[in-house]
């Protein structure tokens, strides 16, 4: 007989060996928790946090199954005499809130998951598969959180009338390998984008209801603060979301010290950066933002120029040329998640800088070698399209800069597509002080971890390629 407890006991084996092997071999050991952890090396606390992350996800996974069957129990079919009400509660939510000690939302989503990967009885009894099984399994086995299960799993419910069902198995599958490499957020983005792909029809009159569903109130307080509070579709976002972010990174970049590319400081003899702004900047990004929309409205009502930033601010649309050329399909913004309809995507370049994602032709240099020391719009767009953000962590394209990966001043770099790479700070200063390398070419970027990270050096793909669901799921 098949120990159901199995995969718990092997988790704090696990635990209790990552312990031990992260305390110190012949030093005195501190008696509690926090005296051991304070003593623990760097490796040791990590592989401590692994053993127990693991631990969790196996936890979760008998807790969604208990859940299930505490709702099961609690059906109103079986009315007063329904398990929940026995206990004194409800309903089977507030039971299961009640153990765990989290709020009814977080145990709706415990319900939620262990109903939708439960295995089943016929009318015969016998035993039948999870209505989604790559999900059941890959929880199963600890590869991923409650989380991502029921991101996945509510998605395919909304579609799963709609749709054909081996090609949402497929989604299903392609998307549980990428919950298991990815975060919770990267997951959240590409299961927007499966739903987009996956029920084609419903896109467009998602499209409407998001529009009309948008909304901005402004209110004053008592104190004389004005809170404007903004609800809008991608669509109506885009050209905000864009300019403010351009506008913000404009002033961000100026606060910043010169630098010689990616390295050194020029300063003068005072010490003082040249180029720097005499007075240090001190805002928050919220601050920035606010100060963004407020440079915005002035100019409005007093210039018929847009500032600076804006200038350079384009929206760019990406989608399959067949979609472009029939309306049918899926188009995605930079910047933003929620995927719109192909139909949607052309309305919009009728009243907008818009792009439908131009690579660059003849007439476009790409490559510009040292004739320039800044990436071009052209190449910035190349990029995007190849890395799709961060190339390293997938962050938001909106918080990215194009970086020489030969620096400019030291190495002699060219500003060329396979010296260039999309990295937010944290990644590109990572990079740097840590000693990554990164091959790029004009369809893929590979980082070589340096040997204290990975004594193999075992190259790692990066961009859209790793940060995007694969070509059959997509197919």
């Amino acid at each position: 007989m098949t120990n159901p407890l199995a995969p718990l006991e092997q988790s704090l084996d696990a635990v209790r060996a990552a312990w031990t092997g992260a305390l110190p071999t012949f030093d005195a050991v501190a008696g509690d928790v926090q005296g051991q952890i304070e003593q623990m090396s760097n490796s040791g606390v990590v592989a401590v946090t692994d053993a127990i992350a693991q631990l969790r996800r196996d936890a979760d996974a008998m807790l969604v199954r208990l859940a299930a069957a505490v709702s099961q129990r609690s059906s109103s079919e079986f009315g007063v005499d329904g398990l929940a009400k026995q206990q004194g509660f409800h309903n089977p939510i507030r039971l299961v809130a009640a153990a765990t000690g989290g709020t009814t939302g977080e145990a709706a989503k415990l319900i939620g998951v262990g109903e939708s990967t439960r295995s089943r009885s016929s009318f015969t009894g016998e035993r039948l598969p999870a209505v989604h099984p790559a999900v059941a399994d890959a929880l199963e086995h600890g590869r991923i959180s409650v989380d991502a299960a029921a991101v996945i799993t509510g998605m395919l419910d909304r579609v799963w009338a709609r749709v054909d069902r081996e090609r949402a198995m497929r989604y299903e599958s392609e998307l549980v390998q990428y919950a298991a490499r990815n975060t919770l957020a990267l997951v959240v983005r590409q299961v927007k984008n499966a739903e987009a792909r996956l029920d084609q029809d419903g896109i467009e009159p998602r499209d409407e209801q998001l529009r009309q569903d948008r909304s901005l109130t402004i209110r004053e307080d008592r104190h004389g603060m004005l809170h404007l509070h903004a609800r809008l579709d991608p669509v109506t976002a885009a050209p905000v979301k864009a300019v403010l972010e351009a506008i913000v990174t404009d002033a961000l970049h100026r606060a910043r010290r010169t630098e010689d590319d990616c390295g050194g400081v020029a300063a003068d003899g005072t010490g003082q950066t040249n180029g720097g702004a005499v007075i240090a900047e001190t805002r928050s990004i919220p601050q920035m933002q606010a100060d963004a929309l407020a440079e915005l409205a002035r100019h409005c009502l007093g210039c018929s120029e847009a500032p600076a930033p804006a200038v350079k601010t384009t929206v760019v649309v990406r989608m399959d040329l067949e979609a472009l050329k029939t309306g049918l399909g899926v188009a995605e913004i930079d910047g933003i998640d929620q995927p719109i309809s192909a139909a949607t995507a052309r309305r919009m370049a009728a009243d907008a800088e818009l792009i439908p994602v131009v690579l660059g032709g003849r007439s476009i240099p790409l490559d510009l070698g040292r004739s320039a020391r800044l990436f071009s719009r052209a190449q910035r767009l190349a990029l995007a399209e190849r890395d799709g953000g961060c190339a390293s962590c997938g962050q938001n394209i909106s918080y990215v800069d194009a970086h020489h990966i030969d620096w400019w001043e030291r190495d002699t770099g060219p500003t060329d597509l396979s010296n260039g790479v999309l990295l937010c700070s944290f990644c590109h200063h990572r990079v740097h002080r840590e000693g990554w390398q990164v091959n790029a070419t004009n369809d893929e970027v590979w980082f070589i971890p340096p040997a204290h990270v990975d004594p193999d050096q075992t190259p790692r793909l990066g961009g859209r390629a790793r940060f995007e669901l694969s070509a059959p799921a997509a197919a």
